[in-house]
Formats: C-alpha cells, sequence, structure tokens
C-alpha cells in the first residue's frame, strides 16, 4: 500500500493527455493514474466513503464529456479534482440519507486519525478544501486559492483559521509538517477504493450525455408545440368582457340610469311634447 496519496497532480501529471495516445487510451491513464488518489483525498473531504467514489466517478465522467478541454490542460488531474470536489461538497448531499451521517475512519489510523479526521469535517467546507490543497497536497498559495475560487488573502485567512482551529484539537497540527504527516498517515490506512473500469466510466459519460441531450430535444419540441398551438387558438384582437353588476348589501349596480317608472316617463312625455324655455317651466303647475 503507498505511503503517499496526497499528490498534488501539478503540471507534471499531464503525460497521460501526451501525443500518440487515443482518447480513450490518454483518459484511460489519467484514470488510472488519479482516481485512487482522488478518492482518498475526497474522503478527508467528505468523511463518507461511497460519496468520495461517486464524486470522483461524477468528475471523470464530465472529464470524458469535455476532453478535448481537458487533454490540453496543463494539469488534467486538477480539472478532474476540481470537479470532484465541487461535487462532493454540495450541501444537497445533506438531503440524502446514504451521506446523512459519515463513515468511521479505519481502525488502523487509531484515535488520533479519528481524531483529525472529526477536527476536519468540524470546519467550514471551504476552510476544509483549502487545508487539503495547501498543506496536505502542497499547493501553493495562489493555485489554493484559484482552486477555491478565493482571492489569494482569503485563502490566506482560511488557512490560517484552520490551522488555528485544529491547533486547539491537537497543538501538534499546528505545525503544516505535521499536519501534512498526519493527513498522509490517515488516507494512508483506507483500504484501496473500489471503482468501476474506465471504460464503464466513459460509458456512463456517454449514456448520460444522450439522456440529457434526449432531454433537452424533448422539452425543447415542446415548448415549439405549446407556442405553435398557442399562436394559433390565441385572438388576433382584444375583445373587453363586461362582467354583470351586482347588489352588494343593498346598494343599487353602478351600471348606468335605472329604469324609468311610470310617473317619470309621463314627465319626460310632457317635457318633450311642450317646449318652453322661460321661466314658467320650471314653476310647477298643480294637478
Amino acid at each position: 500500500m503507498p505511503a503517499e496519496r496526497l499528490k498534488p497532480g501539478g503540471p507534471g501529471t499531464a503525460e497521460p493527455a501526451a501525443s500518440g495516445l487515443t482518447p480513450e487510451e490518454a483518459f484511460d491513464a489519467l484514470y488510472a493514474q488519479a482516481a485512487p488518489d482522488l478518492v482518498h483525498q475526497t474522503f478527508l473531504l467528505t468523511g463518507r466513503r461511497a460519496l468520495s467514489r461517486e464524486a470522483v466517478e461524477r468528475a471523470f465522467q464530465q472529464a470524458w464529456q469535455r476532453w478535448p478541454e481537458v487533454a490540453v490542460d496543463a494539469d488534467p488531474v486538477g480539472w478532474v479534482r476540481a470537479a470532484a470536489y465541487e461535487y462532493a461538497l454540495s450541501p444537497w448531499h445533506r438531503l440524502r440519507r446514504a451521506h446523512k451521517h459519515p463513515d468511521a475512519p479505519p481502525p488502523e489510523a487509531g484515535r488520533r486519525g479519528q481524531e483529525l479526521l472529526s477536527a476536519l469535517l468540524e470546519l467550514p467546507p471551504p476552510y476544509r478544501r483549502t487545508v487539503l490543497l495547501y498543506d496536505g497536497l502542497g499547493l501553493d498559495l495562489p493555485d489554493t486559492a484559484a482552486e477555491t475560487e478565493a482571492s489569494t488573502p482569503a485563502a490566506a485567512n482560511r488557512l490560517l483559521h484552520a490551522r488555528t482551529v485544529l491547533g486547539r484539537k491537537d497543538p501538534d497540527l499546528a505545525e503544516p509538517e505535521e499536519l501534512h504527516r498526519r493527513l498522509n498517515a490517515l488516507v494512508a490506512e483506507e483500504p484501496v477504493a473500489d471503482l468501476p473500469a474506465a471504460r464503464a466510466v466513459r460509458t456512463g459519460s456517454e449514456h448520460r450525455t444522450r439522456t440529457w441531450t434526449r432531454a433537452v430535444v424533448g422539452v425543447t419540441a415542446v415548448l415549439i408545440a405549446m407556442t405553435g398551438f398557442t399562436a394559433v387558438t390565441a385572438p388576433t384582437r382584444y375583445v373587453p368582457v363586461n362582467a354583470p353588476g351586482e347588489t352588494v348589501n343593498g346598494v343599487p349596480v353602478r351600471g348606468g340610469p335605472e329604469k324609468l317608472r311610470p310617473e317619470d316617463v309621463e314627465l319626460r312625455d310632457r317635457l318633450r311634447s311642450e317646449p318652453n324655455p322661460g321661466p314658467e317651466r320650471l314653476i310647477p303647475v298643480a294637478g
């Protein structure tokens, strides 16, 4: 079992994508080289073995979907690592029953290993990721900041805060060399992850791509059909609707003049038949 599983995966790890290999061969070589180590690294972030394997498999599926981009990347392992870490640290996994509680560290890790893993999992995810990248993998501070999507001062503050918190649990962990050694010792006791074959990962990636493509095409077709139906059946001009009035608490409807009573009709007819603009029209006539 290797004593060192926390590997930085820097620019010197781009050999699997070298010229002379087919895309499938280059991907398989990258998968064989990086996948086991990435599973153990992701376990330190999550404390969940099944989620770690799932995150790494999903990250390599994304890498195969975008292989032309990953193949020419200066650090293909770093590309996959960032995708695996992002997936593993997604807050949605807290809602999944299978990943609700962390797994116990391997018995070989001992009490100190269990305390280290518990202390790591108590850190906020960005701080945990910063510690793993800088103290575990040995990335420099600018690269750590770039991978965690933070400024360099922010990454430095996270690192100092995380070391302070870990130092409260165990004063030895405040030393970067001791922290690096303990992180490697913790994952060195982890059993080798049971990963699917590289071909199965590529096949799963292609199947996922076809499924999403069909879903997008189906949704687009439904939207086009609904748009066409609406265009055919929609009215070409606005037709106002006169809603009938209703009496509320005995108050008559304000919709126009009320129906004339018989005496009102008689008065109207007299006014029309006897036009008189003079003042006598305003003098009531005794009946």
